[in-house]
């Protein structure tokens, strides 16, 4: 039997200490009633939630249970009218509910349905791990599950924000930062970050950057400075969070060679301004060269 109205289901408590694998909607299910071959049946979670069984009038709820779970609600709802003591199995033979993803500059990227909780780190080898294109970050978007299982006092309006979380690769790799995955969520390794190195240096342009780089070794990549270059005043023009205007940090090279000021990391789209022109002047420099393929990179900046 089948229906193809809505069908009022309760979510079951889940406690965060239990890690089994909850069934979700789509999931495909293998129920098996010993020395009763009539009532087995392979069914799919509909998206209700629900599975409809041979000689039950009333479907079950499947949605966010266990397999032992959900085979303990279908004994009690043969024992009400039809076996005496009914004996049930309940295995997933298909997760197509609780997936989580990886895209971006990994070996292979996709869908991944797992069984079991799972580290940030243990899905970046399922994925082949980062590729020679990958930068030095990733992003986690905690978008929710399908499967919506929720604790009973959790807000409903709480599974529609998506949460975004950004790690370093290496941190991950060395295991100083760990995350465990949810069903829903998406981590996206994001491709060699780019820094800029404009001005009195023998080769200007962008650097890609796939390991943290200092002030020091970005101008190295640059193949050093030119003649008669101020070294005690080279400027590193950097984004402010959320805002098109770029800051103006200054740094003392001599200071830096001589081990009494620290060489600082520089940050994804740094610009290191190695000359006497205004900020303003740089900036338009390194507009006017990348403005094609790097637009974001024009953007305004405080003036000396």
């Amino acid at each position: 039997p089948s229906g193809s109205g809505q069908v009022a289901t309760t979510m079951p408590q889940r406690s965060e200490k239990d890690d089994r694998y909850r069934i979700g909607y789509q999931d495909v299910l293998d129920v098996q009633v010993f020395r009763h071959p009539e009532l087995n049946l392979r069914v799919t979670v509909n998206p209700n939630g629900v599975i409809y069984l041979n000689r039950l009038e009333k479907p079950i709820v499947a949605v966010c249970k266990t397999e032992r779970q959900l085979a303990n609600d279908i004994i009690d709802a043969y024992k009400v009218k039809y076996l005496r003591d009914p004996q049930v199995n309940v295995a997933i033979v298909e997760q197509k509910s609780q997936s989580v993803a990886v895209i971006g500059a990994v070996e292979k990227p996709g869908n991944f349905y797992v069984s079991r909780r799972v580290h940030l780190l243990e899905l970046l080898a399922m994925a082949g791990g980062p590729n020679k294109e990958a930068g030095t970050r990733l992003i986690v978007a905690r978008t929710g599950s399908s499967s919506n299982c929720q604790a009973p006092d959790a807000d409903p309006a709480a599974g529609d924000e998506i949460a975004l979380m950004g790690y370093k690769i290496r941190d991950v790799q060395e295991g100083k930062k760990t995350l465990w995955m949810q069903p829903g969520d998406v981590v996206s390794v994001l491709d060699a970050d780019i820094v800029y190195v404009y001005g009195n240096v023998n080769h200007q342009g962008e650097i890609k950057v796939r390991e943290p780089i200092t002030l020091t070794q970005a101008i190295a990549s640059a193949e050093g400075l030119k003649s008669a270059t101020r070294m005690d005043r080279i400027r590193i023009l950097r984004q402010k969070p959320d805002s098109l205007d770029r800051e103006e940090l200054v740094f003392n090279l001599k200071e830096i060679d001589a081990g009494k000021e620290r060489d600082p990391y520089l940050e994804p789209n740094d610009i290191v301004a190695v000359s006497q022109d205004s900020a303003k002047s740089i900036l338009l420099s390194v507009g006017n060269a990348f403005k094609y393929s790097i637009p974001t990179v024009i953007t305004r900046v405080p003036v000396p």
